[in-house]
């Protein structure tokens, strides 16, 4: 093994750049040349490399965001873009790679590893949306800024009597606001996983209110199946129970902010844990954690894994908002 190149794909996530440093600094510890990619596959391709040394991660493991940077590449989609690809990392005697990022992010190494490069991804994405890891990096962090960010937001609806919407990012994967949501107390969780009618907020609603709670909080998923989302959902509830909505939608402050000490530690672990996978000579891998244990597996067995969504969590915070 020669060096190891190393990128960041797809959305960007707290805890990535303590991935980063763990990587590089694990690698340099074993005596191995270590090259960033910048811009992901798209600097890939462009040739964004540099080399990193100890002190290119000094002062990062609080940072968000990624100091590699991430895009999207459309031409690495093509068999042409991962042939080229992999002969500008044999230019720079890269045989090994580690791939921070997602689902898209992990097809993208395993391509590659199909073409013979060595890969292992580390999963970093705010939506936890990988089923074979219990949880992904920044996953903590996002939930943590969105109890933050219903703390206040309760404040103020409190004052005022209203019912507020607090939407949240996650994709097609409910995680993000099922967790926020049990953690922030709100009064009803709307996800992809489930299936939940207008009615059935309506009737919460009237009963808390019944018990003299005049205010509420309403987690939504963004991929959750609400005709018309957050803004179908403020209307229904405006014409159905005449109640005083608010609509927040938290957006990209989601991804932002100082990663918490969770998933610094997490990202330290499985940065660590992928180079010591290349030292040993395996490829085609994912690391991740499951029962509070570091583990890897296949990419394509991760990749083919259905989410499995916490059921349990779920009829427990229906029971607790009452």
């Amino acid at each position: 093994m020669k060096a190891i190149g190393i990128l960041t794909s797809g959305g960007d996530a707290p805890g990535m750049n303590a991935a980063i440093r763990a990587v590089v600094r694990t690698a340099i510890y074993y005596g191995y040349k270590v090259y960033g990619i910048e811009k992901g596959y798209r600097g890939l391709l462009d040739e964004e490399f540099v080399e990193m040394d100890l002190s290119s991660v000094g002062d990062i493991i609080q940072r968000g965001g990624t100091i590699l940077k991430s895009s999207r590449c459309d031409e690495f989609k093509t068999a042409e873009g991962r042939e080229k690809a992999v002969e500008i990392l044999e230019n720079y005697g890269i045989e090994s790679l580690v791939v921070i990022g997602g689902d898209g992010s992990f097809t993208g190494a395993k391509l590659l590893s199909e073409l013979g490069v060595k890969t292992i991804g580390i999963p970093g994405t705010i939506d936890n949306d990988l089923a074979y890891t219990d949880y992904t990096i920044g996953f903590d962090t996002a939930m943590n800024t969105v109890i933050d960010a219903i703390g206040k937001i309760r404040d103020t609806s409190s004052s005022h009597d209203r019912v507020n919407i607090v939407e949240v990012m996650g994709r097609n994967c409910g995680d993000l606001a099922l967790y926020a949501g049990v953690a922030g107390g709100a009064e009803t969780i709307v996800v992809p996983e489930r299936e939940i009618r207008t009615d059935e907020i309506v009737s919460k609603l009237r009963t808390t209110q019944k018990r003299g709670k005049k205010h509420s909080i309403i987690v939504l998923a963004e991929g959750a199946d609400i005709e018309g989302g957050a803004l179908g959902l403020k209307n229904a509830l405006t014409v159905k129970d005449k109640a005083d909505v608010r609509i927040t939608v938290l957006g990209h402050v989601q991804r932002g902010g100082s990663p918490s000490a969770f998933d610094r530690i997490l990202a330290s672990k499985l940065g660590n844990k992928a180079v010591e996978l290349l030292i040993e000579g395996k490829s085609k891998r994912v690391v991740g954690i499951k029962d509070n244990k570091i583990i890897d597996l296949d990419i394509d067995d991760a990749l083919s894994m259905e989410k499995e969504f916490d059921q349990d969590l779920y009829e427990m915070a229906k029971i607790l908002s009452i």
